[in-house]
């Protein structure tokens, strides 16, 4: 895994061993990227709830982002994170969160984010929750995107009717499906 493109371009990433995480594949983020490379700009604040190594936090501070919150439980993830921080040199743009969902949500509810990135393992059902509480903090910007990883788009868009968002694309990458969600207004 490495950083695709910008100032840390080809910086090959630390992963976690073992199946505990499942990090964002290169054939997956690429595109990813691609999508949302407009939103990414000097004054874009990202969220990265369920971090794993940083890469997609890490991916859009190369590309100009100007904050990245890096959130992670995992003890070990954490020291993947702060390796691949200071890997690609982006310390000073980076705050490291060793906290849950849940927590890392209510220590940043006072934060607006223009991107944010929900990717948690998939057996755990919680992505939506975790949309359901930003929306209701108002912690995406009015213009901002959220981008959920999930392999189960039909569970996630039934839960996801009761809830102040809407579906602005939906793309298919073999298992890999990536919700793009923004704030019905």
């Amino acid at each position: 895994m490495r950083i695709i493109s910008g100032t840390a371009k080809g910086t090959k990433l630390y992963t976690l061993d073992g199946i505990a995480t499942r990090p964002t594949l290169d054939r997956v983020k690429e595109p990813l990227f691609s999508i949302i490379q407009t939103k990414i700009n000097n004054e874009c604040c990202v969220l990265d709830l369920f971090s794993g190594s940083g890469a997609l936090g890490l991916e859009a501070l190369s590309r100009g982002a100007k904050k990245a919150y890096l959130c992670d439980k995992s003890y070990e993830a954490i020291n993947i994170i702060k390796k691949n921080v200071e890997k690609t040199h982006l310390q000073e743009k980076v705050i490291i969160l060793n906290k849950d969902y849940k927590k890392s949500i209510e220590f940043l509810k006072e934060n607006k984010f223009d991107l944010i990135f929900i990717d948690p393992p998939y057996k755990l059902d919680i992505a939506v929750k975790a949309v359901k509480k930003i929306i209701e903090l108002g912690m995406l910007t009015k213009n901002g995107l959220i981008i959920v990883e999930t392999d189960d788009e039909k569970r996630e868009l039934k839960e996801l009717e009761n809830i102040n968002v809407s579906v602005k694309d939906l793309r298919t990458y073999g298992r890999v499906k990536l919700l793009f969600l923004n704030r019905k207004e």
